[in-house]
C-alpha cells in the first residue's frame, strides 16, 4: 500500500466535505438530533418509571456508539458514490491507485468522522444530561474499535455491491446499517428478542458491544467474553468483506462497469 496515495485520497474527501456546507452539516446534524430526541425521551421515561436503573446513561451511550458504526459504514459508501455522482470514477481507476488504497482512504475518513461524532455528542451529553462518556474508561476505546471495524466491513460489502449492480444499489448506503440495528440490540438487551433473532444477534459483533456496554454501566465491570466474541467476528467478517469486494471489483473491471459508471 502506498500511503502517499491514501493521504491524497483522504485530502480529496476532506476537500469535498469542507467545500460543501450541506455535507459538512450532515456530519453533525443527525447525530445531534438523535442525541437530543433520545436523551430527552429517556429523561421523561425515568420520571414516569424507576424500574430501570441508569437508563439515561445506557441510552445516551447507545446513541453515541451507534453513530460510530453508522458513520464508519456510510463514509466508505458515500466516498465511492461521490466519485460516481461527480463523474470522477474513471479518473480514479485510470490513476495508479489500487483498490486497497482507495478503500483505505475511506476507512481513514470514516474513522475521523466517527471520532468527531463521539467528541461532539459526548460534549453535548455532558452539557444537556450531565453524562460523561469518558466514565467508560479504556473500555470506550475497545467498544469504539469494534464498531468501527464492523462499520468498515459493511461499507466494503455495500461498495462491492455498487460495483456489481450499479446505481440501483445506491439505497443500500443508508439502508444496510438499519437492517442490522434490530439484531444489534442497540437500545435493549438481546434476551427480549425472539429466539430466532437471538441467534442472529449472537453472530453480530455490534450486539456483543452493546451488551458489554450495558453491563459496564450497570455493574462497573465488563464481561470481556463479549469483546473477544465481537473482535473474533469482526476479523471473520472483515476477511469475508475483503474477499467479496475483490470479487465484485474484478467482475466490474472485466465487464467494463467502471467506465460505464463514469459516463
Amino acid at each position: 500500500m502506498n500511503f502517499r496515495v491514501v493521504k491524497a485520497l483522504v485530502l480529496k474527501y476532506l476537500y469535498v466535505c469542507s467545500r460543501n456546507t450541506f455535507r459538512a452539516l450532515d456530519v453533525f446534524f443527525w447525530p445531534v438530533m438523535d442525541l437530543l430526541i433520545w436523551g430527552f425521551m429517556s429523561i421523561y421515561m425515568m420520571r414516569v418509571t424507576t424500574t430501570v436503573p441508569k437508563m439515561v446513561p445506557m441510552l445516551i451511550s447507545s446513541i453515541i456508539l451507534w453513530n460510530v458504526l453508522y458513520r464508519a459504514q456510510q463514509v466508505v459508501c458515500v466516498a465511492f458514490l461521490d466519485d460516481v455522482w461527480s463523474r470522477n470514477m474513471l479518473n480514479i481507476w485510470a490513476a495508479p491507485i489500487r483498490p486497497i488504497e482507495y478503500v483505505g482512504a475511506g476507512y481513514v475518513v470514516g474513522f475521523m468522522q466517527a471520532l468527531i461524532v463521539v467528541v461532539v455528542m459526548g460534549t453535548l451529553a455532558g452539557c444537556f444530561y450531565s453524562f460523561n462518556i469518558l466514565e467508560l474508561g479504556l473500555h470506550l476505546a475497545i467498544l469504539f474499535a469494534n464498531l468501527i471495524i464492523m462499520g468498515w466491513s459493511l461499507g466494503l460489502v455495500v461498495t462491492g455491491l455498487f460495483l456489481r449492480f450499479g446505481p440501483p444499489a445506491e439505497a443500500l448506503a443508508w439502508a444496510v446499517p438499519f437492517l442490522f440495528q434490530p439484531i444489534s440490540a442497540v437500545f435493549y438487551p438481546v434476551e427480549i428478542l425472539p429466539p430466532w433473532m437471538q441467534l442472529l444477534a449472537q453472530i453480530t459483533p455490534a450486539s456483543h458491544v452493546f451488551e458489554g456496554m450495558r453491563e459496564l454501566i450497570s455493574t462497573g465491570h465488563m464481561n470481556l467474553t463479549h469483546m473477544y466474541l465481537a473482535m473474533g467476528l469482526n476479523i471473520l467478517y472483515m476477511t469475508i468483506a475483503g474477499f467479496l469486494f475483490k470479487m465484485f471489483y474484478e467482475e466490474a473491471r472485466k465487464r467494463g462497469f467502471l467506465a460505464k459508471y463514469a459516463a
